[in-house]
């Protein structure tokens, strides 16, 4: 079955950057949308980001809208969270998510109960 891998978070002052990768365990992740959420203590898990199958919809919460950016690499089998002047705010625990491209015929990108498969989480902490 497809297994997901975060890594790339860290510590990083307000107004720095950081790059989350999800690897995903086979060539399979090609028939799945995947999404980025995040869940800081206290908060109910939200959604950041959403890439479709073959990168043609993408959607954003407005809260990163303008600082970061959800690409797909199909050869590597990876999806990537490119996040620009981060708040502390976004300080969360981030989790890459996969579920079927036919998915989102019947389910908001930011449902968490459509996406079957997730990685561990990796921690984001934006402080001074």
């Amino acid at each position: 079955q497809l297994q997901l891998v975060e890594s790339g978070g860290g510590l990083v002052q307000p107004g720095g950057s950081l790059r989350l990768s999800c690897a995903a365990s086979e060539v399979t992740l090609d028939y799945y949308s995947t999404a980025w959420f995040r869940q800081a203590p206290g908060k109910e898990r939200e959604g950041v980001s959403y890439i479709s199958r073959y990168s043609d919809v993408i959607n954003y919460a407005d809260s990163v809208k303008g600082r970061f950016t959800i690409s797909r690499d199909g050869a590597k089998r990876t999806t990537y969270l490119q996040m620009n002047n981060l708040k502390p705010e976004d300080t969360a625990i981030y989790y890459c998510a996969a579920r079927p491209s036919w998915t989102s015929n019947t389910n908001a990108w930011t449902e968490v109960h459509s996406y079957p498969h997730w990685g561990q989480g990796t921690q984001v902490t934006v402080s001074s």
